[in-house]
């Protein structure tokens, strides 16, 4: 099946070749006719298939026509993360470069809530309400806010509602805002794509930097996005890899708008071949060449390994992904939990696996072997101090700093806070 079975109009046909596109993935091909016949959709697809586009592209012409209003929009789309909402803005700048459309990105700093509810947006005039990522939106506690806006909107609109997954709590909640839905799947909950080789690497928590250093070195990387549970601990392994010459740059939630947007500017034109990240990045990076994908830390939702390593493997190109673990309780339970929800163990990486037990005996070993050379120089040098030190009249052993004088009878050796002003 190519595009032009899809019944998209020639300037977006002609737009879609010049990005190089040659036929649509099964989620665009599914739910493109669907959209441009006004179908309300509640659509489930693994991160990485292309979601965005079957969305974005049927929109477009869509709205070319049919007429703008001022300030009053035809379509609003809802996503998650800043992230997400800035590569669903540049889907639609690349694609509609032969229609007249305009677009604008909200994001941060200023709530919805001033927007609409001072009049410089009016939503009465929506006609296609896009939900993407509905359940990051729950997990994240954004379903009241949708409600709240989505009560804003005109009952006559149409309503593409998107998620990783179709769980019962997430149908129910789809119920709220579609009406008579085709039910689009492409891919069975939590899969992973054929595309990724992952690999599980149990290693000691002390030697987590290192294994992973020596990964970077090892493979054949063109980029890498490295995840890490704490944003703490994103500052310190930035830290750690640029003292040993890697380049990388970071991105969390805690960062202003211009230093994440600065920093996905940096790892996307090479500069920096290595991202190191929260989950907040996990659903909205659309880099189609990522490589690699590294697990610092096992997540602790067993759901984000699926998101986590969907950042490479994309577009049908091979991917790779690690994950870092430590044989301790926590991380057995949660590499446990993501082996069962993906269906599947995840295979050991050949000679990377550590002995904790051996390693700690090791360093303990070099650790009593370090004590033993320290305790013998200090008795080395205390026997020594014994030997240059001489005893007063009264036969007691006097510092070497005091041996030039008999007695504090002699002014130059009488230590200064006993001197007379």
């Amino acid at each position: 099946m190519s595009f032009s079975d899809l019944g998209l109009s020639e300037e977006l046909l002609q737009a879609i070749s010049e990005l190089g596109y040659e036929a649509p993935t099964p989620i665009q091909a599914e739910s493109i006719p669907y959209v441009l016949m006004g179908r309300d959709i509640l659509g489930s697809a693994q991160t990485g298939t292309g979601k965005t586009a079957s969305f974005t592209l049927p929109m477009i012409d869509i709205l070319a026509n049919g007429r703008a209003k001022a300030r009053m929009p035809r379509s609003l789309i809802l996503a998650p993360t800043r992230e997400l909402a800035a590569q669903v803005a540049e889907n639609f700048e690349k694609f509609a470069t032969h229609h007249k459309l305009s677009m604008a990105l909200l994001i941060g700093g200023v709530s919805f809530g001033d927007h609409f509810e001072r009049g410089k947006v009016l939503l009465q005039d929506v006609k296609i309400l896009v939900i993407d990522e509905a359940d990051r939106m729950l997990d994240m506690g954004f379903i009241p806010d949708v409600e709240r806006i989505v009560s804003t909107l005109s009952k006559m609109r149409q309503t593409l509602f998107f998620s990783a997954t179709l769980s019962d709590e997430i149908k129910t909640i789809g119920a709220k805002f579609v009406m008579n839905p085709k039910v689009i799947s492409v891919a069975p909950p939590a899969a992973t794509a054929s595309t990724i080789t992952a690999k599980l690497i149990w290693t000691h928590f002390k030697k987590k930097r290192e294994v992973l250093r020596g990964l970077l070195q090892s493979e054949d990387i063109n980029n890498a996005v490295i995840f890490c549970n704490r944003k703490r601990d994103i500052s310190t392994l930035l830290s750690s890899l640029k003292r040993h010459n890697f380049k990388a740059v970071a991105l969390h939630g805690d960062m202003t708008q211009s230093a994440r947007l600065a920093a996905l500017d940096e790892f996307k034109n090479g500069e920096s071949p290595l991202l190191i990240a929260s989950d907040v990045a996990a659903r909205g990076l659309d880099i189609p060449s990522v490589s690699h994908v590294f697990n610092f830390d096992v997540p602790s939702n067993a759901e984000d390994y699926v998101h986590r390593i969907g950042r490479t493997g994309r577009a049908g190109r091979e991917g790779k992904a690690f994950t870092l673990a430590v044989p301790n309780d926590d991380d057995k339970k949660l590499v446990k939990a993501v082996e069962e929800l993906i269906g599947a163990p995840i295979a050991l990486m050949e000679n990377a696996i550590t002995d904790s037990d051996e390693q700690a005996n090791v360093d303990n070993a070099s650790t009593k072997q370090k004590y033993k050379s320290i305790k013998a120089s200090n008795d080395d040098a205390h026997q020594s101090k014994k030997a240059n030190a001489k005893r007063n009249e009264h036969g007691e052993l006097r510092p070497v700093a005091w041996t030039g004088g008999n007695s504090f009878k002699d002014a130059d050796h009488i230590p200064a806070f006993l001197r007379s002003a």
